[in-house]
């Protein structure tokens, strides 16, 4: 293989502009907005309320992404916010960051992914379906996938993708044209106080803001895209403004065929609006539609997330076996079936309900201290006289202090609506410290015996 095909790290360069963007689409569009829009309309009552907060998550989204969109231009080294966490904050803050993706984050989110792809086969396959069973083949399945190479991983990865997007695009136009609408206004049932009304809106913000995040992940394999520095900037971008479109627009379908009162009280939309539109074949479309979804998520997961472990490992702040990739592949193997039997252990053991419940406030913790990272890049720019040439955040600083200021407040809001679960992860974080430490002495006594 031609050394120009490798990245630095050994992995092949193979993922063009079109699958980035796709990466960013995967990574965002789970099963979660096939749910959550009931989940938002029975927390604020109204429309337009449950409507503004899709739009100002979508806002915060686009922020965010060309946040790291700057980030990525000038650190495109596979691991993304880990790689951004260790070069400014140092590597106790990546190794925190890399730690909770492996523990919660990413895994946490596949092994429930994972649960809900298995229930929605069922239902298409009927009662005689075993779960576990089913949850531990299409994992196992992935992972051999990306085990052949990121060209094959990609490949599955993008096809599984758009086709989530169409199943997607069939329930808006079914919603939006086929289904009988329900004019309602719905109402503002807001509480009186304006600390309630805070308290109610920001809680409906939690599964908003779990629906638009995954955009990131795009970043975690930018040593293996096509000019990364010009291609993950505008992925990351069009990608984020692409499922902001299809949010809405979902949103819309629902509340038109449903209207905002039936909408809030079910706890199947998609199901509901395909069943008033097509009748009892709807709901068998619906977990059809539920089942691809996951399946999509999962194997865009499957792709990115082991790239972090595999940059840690690198840096000797992991098992160092993590970081070996395959000679005829160009895949870090290791890393891969890392992640699916975690991911399998979490899902099979039934635990992944609560670690799910800590992902929003670990998650935008991380989020507001890779976007501060920009204002000390910035500072050493100004005090080097340098000024880079690849993009730029627009509006920044402004808009890297919104950003902030809105992972600030979700933090914040997941306190307040969960504070015992957003403790508890705040204690995996800290767990984290030992292992840095013990990797981080081992590390230097080998560096010692090489010198």
């Amino acid at each position: 293989m031609a050394r120009a095909e490798l990245s630095s790290d050994g992995l092949k360069i193979a993922i063009g502009l079109p699958s980035a963007v796709m990466l960013v689409v995967g990574g965002m569009v789970g099963v979660g907005i096939f749910v959550n829009p009931a989940v938002v309309a029975r927390s604020l009552h109204s429309p337009y309320l449950a409507l503004s907060a899709w739009a100002l998550g979508g806002v915060v989204a686009v922020l965010g992404a060309l946040i790291y969109a700057e980030l990525s231009a000038r650190m495109p080294g596979t691991g993304g916010e880990y790689v951004y966490l260790r070069k400014t904050y140092g590597p106790l803050a990546g190794f925190l960051f890399g730690w909770t993706t492996l523990l919660v984050v990413q895994a946490g989110g596949m092994a429930a992914v994972a649960i809900i792809f298995a229930k929605n086969l069922r239902v298409l396959l009927g009662p005689g379906l075993w779960e576990p069973g089913a949850v531990a083949a299409v994992l196992t399945l992935l992972a051999g996938v990306n085990i052949f190479g990121v060209v094959w991983g990609d490949g599955v990865q993008s096809a599984l993708g758009s086709a989530k997007v169409l199943a997607i695009a069939g329930l808006i136009g079914v919603g939006l044209v086929l289904a009988p609408h329900i004019v309602e206004p719905g109402k503002i049932d807001a509480p009186q106080s304006a600390p309630g009304f805070l308290k109610m809106f920001g809680g409906a913000m939690i599964p908003v803001v779990f629906s638009f995040g995954g955009w990131q992940t795009a970043a975690y394999v930018a040593g293996e895209i096509k000019n990364p520095t010009r291609n993950l900037g505008l992925a990351l971008v069009w990608g984020v403004l692409t499922v902001m479109a299809l949010y809405l627009m979902v949103n819309l379908a629902c509340m038109n065929a449903l209207g905002p009162q039936a909408l809030g009280a079910t706890l199947t939309p998609a199901s509901d609006v395909l069943r008033r539109a097509l009748g009892p074949v709807g709901a068998n479309l619906a977990a059809g539609a539920i089942a691809l979804s996951a399946v999509a998520f999962l194997s865009q997961s499957m792709l990115t997330g082991p790239r972090v472990y595999f940059a840690m490992a690198k840096d000797g702040l992991f098992f160092s076996r993590v970081g070996a990739v395959a000679q005829s592949s160009r895949a870090p193997v290791l890393a891969i079936v890392l992640q699916a039997l975690w991911t399998a252990v979490l899902a099979l053991s039934g635990s992944y309900e609560q670690i799910l419940s800590y992902v929003i406030a670990m998650n935008f913790l991380f989020f507001g201290l890779v976007a501060s990272s920009l204002f000390i890049i910035r500072s050493q720019d100004r005090r080097a006289g340098v000024r880079s040439e690849g993009f730029r955040t627009p509006g920044h600083p402004w808009t890297t202090m919104a950003f902030v200021t809105a992972c600030a407040l979700v933090v914040a809001s997941s306190f307040w609506a969960y504070p015992v679960n957003s403790l508890i992860g705040y204690g995996i974080l800290l767990l984290g410290v030992p292992p840095y430490l013990f990797w981080r002495a081992r590390g230097r006594k080998e560096t010692r015996a090489q010198s």
